[in-house]
């Protein structure tokens, strides 16, 4: 049974490998025929299939040559976008480069360029993503043990998301608790921070759920309604004679 389980994880793990690779060929060859002030995005999703590559992998020197790699695509994106003075775009690859960047545990330069991108996020009170790189701030903090500075990033995280009443975004705030909890040993902590987390995801999934139930009533009543108004369309009843009056004969 464990010689099966394992076959199909190496299976399911090529599997992956080569829809990857397939999916880098083609964006390479997207690549050829895409206008030069259109390939920032190009670039970028190869960058993130490298990254993707990445995570699959065990040995250190094909993680160094795909980081490489998702590193050389960023920078041409960086390149592109600067031209176009696009700011979005800017802050996708200051997002890329900053996880690159802390794979490589670099991390001055992981938390300048996640820095940026928060600038640009604040820029234009873009809360979602001001939160997110609050987040990835607060991971890059712990990873140099700056536990003070990263329970602060992720405490303003957890003020903005309740301030938006985004539950998705302070669900994702309790896992960066319950990660830099780990880092400073607080194993108590970070396992509530991680209840927390996944009462907050089951809250989500039964609104949805609910949300769903309500939209299938409401289906379900405009369905029956067009139904019936169809049935009567349908059924027209015979039309009655009115009696001809007829004149009595004189006497």
């Amino acid at each position: 049974m464990k010689k099966l389980i394992t076959c199909i994880f190496i299976l399911l793990a090529a599997l992956k490998l080569s829809a990857q690779a397939g999916d880098l060929d083609s964006l390479k060859q997207k690549l050829q025929i895409t206008k030069d002030s259109l390939k920032g995005p190009v670039y970028i999703q190869i960058a993130d299939q490298y990254l993707l590559k990445n995570d699959s992998v065990s040995s250190r020197r094909l993680k160094f040559l795909n980081q490489l790699e998702a590193l050389n695509y960023t920078m041409l994106a960086l390149h592109n976008y600067s031209g176009l003075s696009d700011t979005l775009g800017l802050r996708s690859c200051y997002n890329n480069l900053s996880k690159i960047y802390r794979l490589q545990h670099k991390y001055i330069q992981a938390k300048w360029f996640i820095l940026q991108s928060n600038t640009i996020s604040r820029q234009k009170k873009d809360v979602p993503n001001i939160i997110t790189s609050l987040i990835e701030l607060s991971a890059i903090k712990g990873d140099i043990e700056d536990y003070k500075l990263a329970m602060r990033d992720l405490n303003e995280a957890l003020r903005l998301s309740l301030k938006s009443k985004d539950p998705k975004n302070e669900s994702a705030v309790q896992v960066g608790y319950a990660g830099l909890y780990r880092q400073m040993k607080e194993f108590t902590k970070a396992a509530l921070a991680i209840k927390r987390h996944e009462f907050i995801d089951d809250s989500i999934h039964q609104a949805e759920l609910a949300r769903l139930a309500s939209i299938n009533t409401q289906d379900s009543v405009q369905i029956k309604k067009k139904d019936s108004v169809i049935v009567k369309k349908k059924y027209i009843p015979p039309a009655t004679k009115k009696p001809s009056s007829q004149t009595q004969p004189n006497a």
